[in-house]
């Protein structure tokens, strides 16, 4: 059930067209997930240059939200990953969230090859068709080619960061073992364990021990799909190893704590945690 804990809305895609382990855990799940109509926080584009971009990958470009402050260059750089169901109104508003306070944030549509996922809403669909069949090998690289992007558009890679939530939380785990030059990650409820194949060959637990920077992680204490005990113990391997890991529990946040268009909305929990963030970047060298 620990890859099967995204959701959210996508849109744009000029690659994919413009514009499983159910069980008793589905429920809860579910109610992390469940998308409503209104945001609680809305964040506007004044003093900042935002919108839709293309990201030169190997075979194409793959559709993106960026933002970032109106003057000036050099900025510090975040790459968002995004949540099973892509780059919705959200994710962009976390990009403009993170422009505000000075950094180029770029969130990219890393399934756009795939799928629309705009166009699908069963939850075991999307992770079966379209999750599933990402190879995290190529979502690196791709990755890699989102900091490229920002390196090209204003941005300073010498301070690079990343975050991501839900299984960009996992993404976010996975690059901090991929990339030797981040400076800090935080990964909002990851995934720590889960099936794995050909193409997706290593959980979180597999490489918490390679990880290149000091990862936050920042977890509900009620998240049935997320065992506490499997992220204090992929923090415990970090450690074991030499890497810097401070993980944060809020005992009574379910998974998407801070996802402010769905029930699972902890507002107290979810600004706490971006103080964390924020403080975490700057400790490390990315503000």
């Amino acid at each position: 059930m620990n890859d099967l804990t995204e959701l959210a809305g996508l849109r744009h895609y000029p690659l994919a067209r413009r514009g499983l382990m159910m069980g008793g855990l589905m429920t809860g799940f579910t109610l992390a997930t469940e998308r409503v109509d209104a945001q609680v926080i809305h964040t506007d584009t004044a003093g900042l240059d935002a919108g839709e971009t293309q990201i030169p990958v190997s075979d194409g470009h793959l559709p993106a939200y960026f933002a970032r402050p109106a003057t000036g260059s050099n900025f510090p750089v975040i790459l968002v990953n995004e949540e099973i169901f892509g780059v919705h109104e959200h994710i962009k508003d976390i990009c403009r969230r993170l422009a505000k306070v000075g950094y180029l944030a770029v969130a990219t549509e890393y399934y756009a090859r795939i799928a629309d996922l705009s166009k699908m809403t069963d939850i075991p669909t999307i992770f079966k068709e379209v999750i599933s069949k990402k190879p995290d090998a190529e979502y690196m690289t791709d990755a890699d080619s989102t900091a490229a992007w920002a390196q090209s558009n204003k941005g300073d890679t010498t301070r690079l960061g990343v975050t991501g939530f839900c299984r960009g939380g996992r993404q976010t785990w996975l690059y901090a073992a991929h990339n030797p030059h981040l400076r800090a990650a935080v990964a909002w409820y990851g995934p720590i364990k889960g099936p794995t194949s050909a193409i997706q060959p290593h959980t979180v637990m597999d490489i918490a021990g390679t990880i290149h920077c000091p990862l936050l992680g920042l977890y509900g204490g009620k998240d049935t799909s997320i065992a506490v005990d499997d992220v204090n113990a992929a923090a415990a391997k970090a450690k074991a190893a030499g890497k810097t890991v401070e993980i944060v529990i809020y005992p009574d946040a379910p998974h998407g704590f801070n996802a402010d268009y769905r029930p699972s909305y902890r507002a107290a929990d979810a600004k706490d945690g971006w103080t964390r963030m924020l403080a975490w970047f700057k400790q490390y060298g990315v503000a």
